[in-house]
């Protein structure tokens, strides 16, 4: 249970969690998913709005963010880790606010996928697999998108040979630079050209026989 009174600082250690706000119609929105090893800061205006809740078995440990600061002053390199996990959670909220302001459903889905390989991916041979701790119900939620809508695009990309899934959790991403075109992360263009350079390359480059 966090503290109200003060800002928090979480560090995840184990698992996965959900950063929820409580509107006010009593509805929740999903602000941010976060993993072992990320940082979450909690202020206290907004605690009693802001809940950090589990998406699986967890290990957290909290601190009063103020007074972690100034023990940290004395630790530089503790300061330059708080820094770089800032600078990467605030990378992330940009991109996700480009990616509900100019994205269309299925690039939402298709960049939130290649974010999550990012995270949380294992290779697995020539994939990647991720096994989503989230519901399609909370995929949805914070990409503004209907739990209807995150299965059809799931359904597109996996008929599009693009994904496999098993059950509501494993995903195995088949080929990123597809998924990446879907995003709207790269041109098809440019992997087109990409791979005709690579044939041509490969041509231009016989095997010698002693």
């Amino acid at each position: 249970m966090l503290d109200p009174n003060v800002d928090q600082l979480v560090f995840l250690a184990d698992g996965a969690t959900k950063l929820v706000v409580q509107m006010p119609d009593g509805s929740e929105q999903v602000l941010a998913f976060h993993f072992a090893g990320d940082m979450v800061h909690v202020p206290h205006r907004e605690g009693d709005r802001l809940q950090l809740v589990a998406l699986d078995d967890c290990r957290a440990i909290s601190f009063p963010a103020n007074a972690f600061l100034d023990a940290a002053e004395k630790e530089p390199e503790v300061l330059r880790t708080i820094l770089a996990r800032s600078l990467l959670a605030l990378q992330r909220s940009r991109n996700k606010a480009i990616r509900l302001g100019r994205k269309a459903a299925q690039e939402r889905i298709a960049d939130f996928l290649l974010a999550m390989a990012e995270r949380i991916g294992i290779p697995d041979g020539t994939d990647i697999r991720i096994d989503l701790p989230m519901s399609r119900r909370d995929i949805g939620n914070s990409l503004g998108l209907t739990i209807e809508t995150v299965s059809r695009q799931f359904t597109e990309l996996r008929d599009s040979h693009l994904i496999a899934t098993s059950g509501r959790s494993l995903v195995w991403l088949h080929d990123l630079d597809g998924l990446a075109v879907r995003a709207g992360q790269i041109a098809s263009q440019k992997v087109e050209t990409e791979n005709c350079a690579t044939s041509n390359k490969d041509l231009a480059s016989p095997t010698m026989v002693g």
